[in-house]
């Protein structure tokens, strides 16, 4: 099962990579001389994107539930996923790299916006000065 599970080219990064790219922004995509091969990469505003599953990732919201079976196993999983993500925001900051995450619940899911918002959101982040930044769904 986890072997059909996609890393790149995800449903909800082709969404803002289109949103992005008719708001005229362009940029590279997953590139490997970065840390943590970022999704979309921005080199004029020295920016990346990296779009995150939540359930993935351990996003706080009703995406996110560890499963009943194999307990142990999944909650070192995502924890581990977790770590890592942290890893790599320092690794691009300390590379002088502004980072923003954009979480599946933005687009997916009952707290979902709509695409134009999250890509709204998106284009306000890239053009404003903030070092990190975070997309998700509207709180319950």
């Amino acid at each position: 099962m986890m072997a059909g599970i996609r890393g790149k080219d995800t449903r909800p990064e082709l969404i803002i990579r289109r949103g992005l790219h008719a708001a005229g922004y362009r940029f590279r995509l997953h590139a490997k001389d970065l840390p943590g091969h970022p999704d979309i990469v921005l080199p004029k505003y020295r920016a990346v994107i990296l779009v995150s599953g939540c359930f993935w990732h351990g996003h706080d919201c009703h995406l996110f539930r560890i499963p009943g079976t194999r307990r142990e196993f999944w909650e070192a999983k995502i924890s581990r996923n977790v770590e890592r993500d942290a890893e790599v925001r320092g690794a691009l900051a300390a590379l002088g790299w502004r980072h923003l995450s954009v979480m599946e619940c933005a687009l997916k899911g009952r707290t979902k916006l709509a695409p134009g918002e999250v890509i709204t959101a998106c284009g306000a982040w890239i053009r404003g000065g903030a070092s990190e930044g975070v997309v998700e769904g509207k709180r319950d």
